[in-house]
């Protein structure tokens, strides 16, 4: 394993590159997140067109999201317990079957949109698995020093493959429609599947399970009671979810409604969201290991809700567009630096668990789904997030001034 120093000379922002099994676990991600974008905006419009309700877009949001708060400490244990590479493995093929099934039903003319959201479900938790343990993989694979760069790079794998799905998906909605759609989704998630399994490194789960899960759900219990930055941090992510990545929610009804800009236009928005956050990722990465990783998390959470806030003067597509480039920067940034944190923050055998703490402070975004629909129903979708990013920046300001131990986390 080269070392440090090494490793550094070769470019801050792509040091983890120099793993061989992390450059794996990127294309795998690359792949993953290719699927993920198609589908993210295929199941946006699709409901949308079929319902022409930002409530039931609120719902189906809500409805991917929702494993995350069921399942999260689940996954946290499972991914502590057994061999993290074939879990992987496992749950990817999960999403291949979800994607096979929504596919067949949208070729022979199934479009009720309560199917389409129990498979987003199904989906759904598929990635509440998924995530904790690629997470936790990222940390096995280049250990503490390259955390931080490890787990943006991954996360810059995520935003650039959803870049491409999304516009990639915004087209072919328009000329092949979702159902064949759904059949390139279930191959990007085969290949991805298929690239792990080449990977060596096993995951730190490998190791002989000492607990039954009951008892190790029961050990999750106590980390969180007796680690209270742990706990804040949870505190602190679900927040940012709900009043902050639920944004995207809205973007078929800018699409549509605001904006006017069709299916095509909603490709445009959502890969340049994904553009943002790739943005803000490279950015993160470059910094390194860097010492005030409290600090920057707040001022990036400020600045996130401004910018939802600054959406209210988006009247045309190019003022949008640049205000959805610079919210998506900072939600990407903030959310590594809370998985970093997390998993810094624990024992190398709860790492796993302390992913698993982060999928379920996420899992509440259904609430936020739910709110932001049902807000944007009656002060349309620019005043909803006004109100969401006022929350948000008076959160982070807060937080910041009361919690100086936070703060000051290195």
């Amino acid at each position: 394993m080269a070392s440090i120093a090494q490793i550094l000379n070769h470019g801050a922002w792509a040091a983890s590159f120099r793993f061989r099994d992390f450059r794996l676990l990127w294309v795998s991600t690359v792949l993953y997140a290719l699927g993920t974008g198609m589908e993210q905006v295929s199941v946006g419009w699709l409901v949308f067109e079929l319902t022409d309700s930002e409530f039931i877009l609120g719902v189906s949001a809500a409805a991917r999201m929702l494993p995350f708060f069921l399942l999260g400490i689940l996954s946290g244990v499972i991914a502590d317990r057994w061999d993290r590479r074939i879990l992987m493995v496992a749950g990817t093929l999960g999403a291949v079957a979800a994607a096979s099934i929504m596919a067949t039903l949208l070729l022979v003319g199934v479009t009720n949109v309560w199917v389409v959201i129990l498979l987003v479900i199904v989906l759904g938790t598929q990635m509440a698995f998924g995530i904790t343990i690629r997470q936790a993989f990222t940390y096995d694979i280049v250990g503490p020093g390259f955390a931080l760069n490890g787990l943006a790079l991954g996360a810059m794998a995520n935003q650039g493959g959803g870049i491409a799905g999304s516009l990639v998906s915004g087209a072919l909605l328009e000329t092949i429609g979702p159902g064949w759609q759904f059949v390139a989704i279930g191959v990007c998630y085969l290949a991805s599947a298929l690239v792990v399994l080449i990977i060596r490194n096993p995951g730190r789960s490998d190791r002989p399970a000492s607990e039954p899960v009951l008892q190790n759900l029961m050990g999750y219990i106590k980390l969180v009671r007796r680690n209270e930055v742990l706990m804040i941090l949870m505190v602190l992510t679900a927040v940012t979810e709900v009043f902050g990545f639920t944004h995207m929610t809205l973007l078929p009804v800018f699409a549509k409604d605001v904006l006017g800009v069709g299916a095509t236009g909603l490709g445009v928005m959502t890969a340049m969201r994904q553009a943002g956050g790739l943005l803000g990722l490279w950015l993160l990465a470059g910094f390194g290991n860097i010492r005030k990783k409290g600090l920057m998390m707040f001022l990036i959470a400020g600045g996130f809700g401004c910018g939802l806030m600054a959406f209210s003067l988006a009247d045309n597509l190019y003022i949008f567009l640049g205000v959805l480039l610079v919210v998506n920067a900072c939600a990407m940034a903030v959310d590594t630096l809370y998985k970093t944190m997390m998993q810094d923050n624990v024992a190398d055998e709860e790492r796993g668990r302390a992913m698993g703490s982060w999928v379920l402070s996420i899992g509440l975004a259904p609430v936020g789904h739910l709110g932001v629909g049902s807000v944007a129903s009656f002060l349309g979708a620019p005043g909803a997030l006004m109100i969401n990013g006022a929350i948000l920046a008076t959160v982070s300001a807060v937080t910041a001034i009361r919690l100086p131990k936070i703060r000051h986390l290195p």
